[in-house]
């Protein structure tokens, strides 16, 4: 498989990165994806207004997620398929290690 320019950039994808572009599976503007993270993380992860903000920028900028409303001067924003793509890379490549950990902790008999 070859990837994309774009893909080879967010690769391996930062926590907050995933964790925003997962929340935007569903469109969500800027607070509510702050507190789906914090919601999906039991509040280990809490999004900085700067973290979540530059973030947005950068990937509705590359493509990975878009504006599909606005109002009030709140922009709702959405994963686009390159970013539902992205995510499936990213959780592949999640899935890789969680399952080379299992193996070498079952293999050394650590529990």
């Amino acid at each position: 498989m070859t990837l994309t320019d774009v893909q080879k950039a967010y690769l391996p994808m930062s926590e907050p990165a995933y964790y925003i572009l997962l929340s935007l599976t569903e469109a969500r503007h800027g607070y509510g994806i702050m507190q789906h993270v914090e919601q999906l993380t039991g509040g280990r992860l809490q999004l900085g207004p700067g973290t979540l903000y530059g973030t947005l920028q950068r990937m509705e900028k590359d493509g990975i997620i878009r504006v599909v409303a606005e109002a009030e001067r709140r922009k709702v924003y959405a994963a686009t398929d390159a970013g539902r793509e992205l995510l499936r890379l990213e959780l592949e490549r999640l899935q890789e290690l969680v399952a080379h950990g299992a193996a070498a902790l079952e293999v050394s008999g650590a529990r």
